[in-house]
């Protein structure tokens, strides 16, 4: 596949769509706005959970993606369903708990990308994002260094794998 002749599509899943799937969105928008690759990767994030359907990310996210200069308050959340195996390329789960509920969902067929966000970033410390929900301003703060990262790197590997 040419990146030149088929876009590219990106999927990140938490659970409810409101804290880590929806930073890991607008970072990661935000890095393909910046390299001109718009046209090219399309980006979007889903739940496993239904909790928060069309609810904007949580204040929290916002607040800490708008510090560094990423726009969240575009997105709602949106549970993930079976059609989206069939569009996106790449479907990347923040955690282990969430990858096995998307294989649960995936088709036998899928022929795309299904694996945790993070084995594409260069830190070793974590496998996973962890959940900053029930946690203070630092889980926010950590989660965004962990999606800069593994951001970069998945935005290496399409390029390298699609040029």
């Amino acid at each position: 596949m040419n990146i030149k002749e088929k876009k590219v599509n990106v999927l990140f899943v938490c659970l409810g769509n409101i804290c880590r799937s929806p930073t890991a969105d607008g970072v990661f928008q935000k890095y393909v706005d910046d390299a001109k690759l718009t046209h090219l990767i399309n980006v979007d994030s889903a739940g496993t959970s239904g909790w928060h359907i069309g609810e904007p990310p949580d204040s929290r996210s916002v607040r800490e993606a708008a510090n560094r200069g990423y726009d969240l308050s575009y997105l709602r959340g949106r549970q993930v369903s079976k059609q989206d195996f069939e569009q996106f390329d790449y479907v990347l789960a923040m955690d282990k708990q969430n990858l096995l509920d998307l294989k649960a969902l995936a088709p036998s067929d899928y022929a795309g990308h299904l694996g945790l966000f993070l084995d594409f970033s260069q830190q070793s410390d974590y496998s996973e994002v962890p959940d900053p929900y029930h946690g203070g301003k630092q889980g926010f703060t950590l989660v965004l260094d962990l999606i800069e990262d593994a951001s970069n790197g998945l935005l290496k590997t399409i390029l390298e794998k699609n040029s």
